[in-house]
């Protein structure tokens, strides 16, 4: 039995298994926050170029 617990303080793959998960969280939150500000810049151009649009043909 000690020696069971003994390997299990020494096993690492568990915790490389949540770095890696926080590694690709990190990375899925860096991305998520550059398409969200991409599409609202991308709308606010649209917006600005229908109403551009709109008083040009009127």
């Amino acid at each position: 039995m000690k020696n069971l617990f003994s390997r299990f303080l020494k096993d690492n793959s568990g915790a490389t298994a949540i770095e890696y998960g926080l590694i690709a969280a990190g990375i899925s939150v860096a991305i998520i926050a550059v398409v969200n500000g991409l599409g609202s810049a991308l709308t606010s151009k649209f917006t600005d170029i229908t109403s551009k649009l709109n008083s040009a043909g009127g």
